[in-house]
């Protein structure tokens, strides 16, 4: 899912490898996880200032929450990233934790 994902949203095999590199592991024992790509809700709460001035950035922020059994979501409709110039690509994220 991960891979695909993250490939969709415009990381390159080496980004998204590491991502996952980092992520797995984190995730691997839970049952499930439900998994959230926030856009406008983390940039906009934790903006990014890079001088010079990038032609194009690329922020993934992923938000996971374990679960204990599956449940029904919509799939989250993810916009593809185009990269021009001078790109910047910062991946991260957060567990949920809690009820």
């Amino acid at each position: 899912f991960l891979q695909e994902t993250l490939a969709e949203v415009g990381l390159t095999p080496r980004e998204y490898n590491e991502f996952i590199v980092y992520w797995y592991p984190k995730m691997k024992d839970n049952p499930y996880n439900l998994i959230h790509f926030a856009g406008t809700q983390y940039t906009d709460t934790a903006p990014l200032t890079i001088t010079p001035e990038p032609d194009s950035t690329l922020r993934v922020f992923m938000v996971y929450k374990p679960l204990a059994k599956p449940v029904d979501i919509t799939p989250q409709t993810l916009t593809p990233f185009t990269r021009t110039g001078f790109t910047v690509v910062e991946w991260g994220g957060t567990e949920v934790k809690g009820h």
